[in-house]
């Protein structure tokens, strides 16, 4: 089991990648962008995800990347403001805490930058699996000991190996843009939310005030196709097309933003990770959700303990892995919809369920 095929260069996949090449396997990593993919929310390192980061001597690095955030504002339709905030924010929670919070394509190009010997396979996705067999939709057809899927919420190589999307899903009503524009509200390490009835969001500040990004939210569930970009856009444009504050002008950088996003609020909940010689990771097999604020620490977690399995316990890797992932997972997962019930805000049990985890020494 020395050759991984991992699918997906986010988070998840490269970190994964990071740990197998450290443990001397061969790893070869296929996203389907042409390279890293721009832009996403702000994400959170906590509890022992930040012991990943650590062991993995990228500490000192990824707390240069911090948002830096001061505080926050909430502010009603028409730019009023509500209530203001030097404690906490609703992007990174209490800021007095230890968590650090950065931009997802900065972590994403800090995971990547540390990796070596990896081979990637960009603008390329998997079409086929048939045991160690992988067949491409560029590339030659290959054979692979092991294949994770660390390939999103959307993941294909669930729908190849597990089944449909349907069978695992679970929306939670809510559905989310995100995109980079301007700094046009001239934040200073600041962020402002405006929540409506039915449309709301934030901006906050980035890169260092250079940039911002615009988060536009919606409730109730609806179609679309993920991979339909200019359909999504449009389709926020009319939820928003009446909405106050500064949500007009936020429309107009949005069909100009090279990074939009935009994807139903989500869980997937699957009774096993791993089917043959192919195991999933990240939001491909366990998403909690931007409501858990976690998912970006389960998928460093659940990496290291993954490459740590694969390396000391290879007969029984998968089982292992899930056996020690699990409780950790399913509690972040039930705490994201209590953050629902409570507005989106995290519970007072929350800083437990974070660090509820401890790293295995491998």
């Amino acid at each position: 089991m020395k050759n991984v095929l991992i699918s997906g260069a986010s988070i998840g996949g490269p970190a994964l990648a990071y740990w197998l090449r450290r443990n001397g396997f061969a790893v070869t990593v296929v996203e389907r962008h042409r390279g890293l993919r721009p832009g996403g929310q702000a994400v959170d390192v906590r509890g022992p995800a930040l012991g990943v980061v650590e062991r993995m001597g990228l500490g000192e690095r990824l707390r240069s990347l911090t948002t830096g955030m001061r505080g926050m504002s909430m502010v009603d339709a028409d730019g009023n403001e509500l209530f203001h905030s030097t404690e906490h924010t609703l992007t990174g929670g209490e800021l007095a805490s230890p968590d650090v919070e950065v931009m997802r394509d900065d972590l994403a190009r800090l995971l990547f930058d540390a990796v070596e010997g990896v081979e990637y396979l960009f603008d390329d996705t998997i079409t086929a699996i048939d045991g160690t067999r992988v067949t491409f939709e560029r590339s030659a057809p290959r054979d692979f000991d092991v294949i994770v899927g660390a390939d999103g919420l959307h993941s294909n190589v669930r729908r190849l190996v597990f089944g449909p999307e349907r069978d695992f899903i679970s929306h939670l009503g809510m559905n989310l843009a995100v995109f980079t524009a301007p700094n046009f509200l001239n934040l200073d390490h600041w962020q402002v939310f405006q929540q409506g009835e039915v449309v709301g969001g934030g901006i906050m500040s980035a890169r260092a005030n250079a940039e911002c990004r615009v988060y536009m939210g919606f409730y109730g569930e609806v179609d679309f196709d993920h991979r339909d970009v200019e359909a999504q856009r449009r389709l926020l444009a009319e939820r928003f097309a009446d909405a106050g504050w500064e949500w007009q002008t936020a429309l107009k950088h949005m069909w100009e933003a090279p990074d939009f996003h935009f994807d139903s609020m989500a869980q997937i909940r699957m009774p096993s990770w791993s089917r043959g010689n192919v195991v999933l990771l990240g939001d491909a097999g366990y998403c909690g959700s931007p409501l858990s604020g976690q998912g970006t620490s389960m998928a460093l977690v659940g990496a290291y303990v993954l490459a740590g399995e694969l390396s000391a316990n290879p007969g029984t890797a998968f089982q292992r892995y899930e056996e020690l992932l699990r409780p950790y997972v399913t509690a972040n997962q039930d705490m994201a919809l209590k953050n629902q019930a409570n507005g989106g805000r995290p519970v007072e049990e929350f800083p437990a369920v974070v660090n509820s985890f401890q790293l295995p020494a491998y």
